[in-house]
């Protein structure tokens, strides 16, 4: 019988169903940061993962296992170095990047870890975000970016360009992306366009390592 708590398509951002979509069915994920496992719960329902979530939020673990899923209390900065090498088709680093104190190093873990990697962020260098900080000389707030500076768990703002350098550093390869615009709209540029440097309020990535 079909679990009632579990995702449909249309309860899911954007963002994640952009995610959902790059994901082969039946495969093994790891879900980094899942919070409540909605994404996770989705694919668990959509594509017949065997799915894994790490949370650092006991609350976010209770909302999980409450729903079923496997997910464990990590820290993505600390413990995926305890996952094995290869162990997963895809390990997913959702919204998440600019709140680990060592974004390279958990690249480098999630490059690892999965076979492929799926990581999406907010731009800091969407055109809403430069003139916020310009105009009115505060940290921006946007759609994606909705936390005021006292709240936010966001501690390594980055944008586009600067995630695309990082990812040629590790020698990372994009294998798909996604730009998005503030409204959820999808846009046509390339990633290491200006255009979607600018215009793009979050980005999805899929990558491989190119070693």
């Amino acid at each position: 019988m079909e679990n009632s708590t579990l995702s449909r398509p249309q309860d899911i951002r954007v963002d994640l169903k952009l995610i959902a979509d790059m994901i082969a069915p039946g495969s093994r994920v790891l879900d980094v940061g899942c919070a409540e496992g909605t994404l996770l719960s989705h694919l668990v329902s959509t594509k017949d993962v065997d799915g894994r979530g790490i949370e650092l939020s006991q609350a976010g673990v209770n909302a999980c296992v409450s729903k079923g899923l496997s997910v464990v209390q990590g820290n993505a900065d600390s413990d995926l170095v305890d996952y094995p090498s290869g162990g997963f088709d895809y390990a997913i680093l959702s919204q998440t990047l600019q709140a680990t104190h060592r974004p390279k190093d958990v690249m480098e873990q999630l490059l690892r870890v999965g076979k492929k990697a799926i990581v999406s962020f907010p731009n800091f260098a969407y055109w809403r975000c430069r003139t916020y900080l310009a105009f009115k000389g505060q940290m921006p707030m946007t759609s994606s970016l909705d936390y005021a500076w006292y709240e936010t768990p966001n501690i390594h703002f980055c944008t586009l360009r600067d995630f695309t350098n990082l990812c040629a550093d590790l020698n990372i390869q994009v294998e798909k992306s996604t730009i998005v615009g503030n409204d959820g709209e999808i846009l046509s540029y390339s990633y290491d366009s200006r255009r979607a440097n600018f215009f793009g309020a979050q980005c999805v990535f899929l990558l491989n390592s190119a070693g």
